[in-house]
């Protein structure tokens, strides 16, 4: 079988930058025996030559030797802690004095228990403060991490 070099003119396919995909491309230019750029044959740009991505060979999974996988602690859901927050949240409502909060800035020092009036996600309670500049806070969404000074 005799394998055909390639050269200028010839049709190959390449990745078109323009229309993101594998298309048929004439060759433009040649540097020794590499294609260099090439002109795609669908919206006539002409670009590098990006040669189409090669299919890799697909590796047989490990067989587990401990096919038996114990956790110490279950995982809890986030459908689960957003309802813990959702529960706590409405608990709190109650005592939050809207007109008493802090306006939300990031230069400000916050602790535990203060009222946030933030912008974007209304009032919401500290919970703690973090080192290093962050604190969580818990709004009627759920609890955000905020920075702080």
């Amino acid at each position: 079988m005799k394998i055909k070099t390639l050269s200028a003119g010839d049709i190959i396919d390449s990745r078109c930058t323009r229309c993101r995909d594998i298309l048929n491309h004439r060759i433009v230019a040649m540097v020794g025996d590499k294609v260099a750029r090439v002109e795609c044959n669908t919206c006539g740009s002409v670009h590098n030559y990006y040669p189409p991505p090669t299919l890799r060979s697909t590796k047989t999974p490990k067989k587990d030797t401990n096919t038996q996988k114990t956790r110490d602690v279950p995982r809890s859901s986030r459908s689960a802690d957003r309802r813990t927050d959702r529960e706590e949240w409405l608990t709190l409502r109650a005592s939050i004095n809207p007109d008493q909060a802090i306006r939300y800035d990031m230069n400000k020092k916050f602790s535990a228990n203060d009222v946030v009036a933030h912008p974007t996600f209304g009032v919401g309670m500290v919970k703690s403060v973090t080192v290093p500049n962050k604190m969580l806070v818990l709004f009627e969404d759920g609890v955000k991490l905020l920075r702080c000074k």
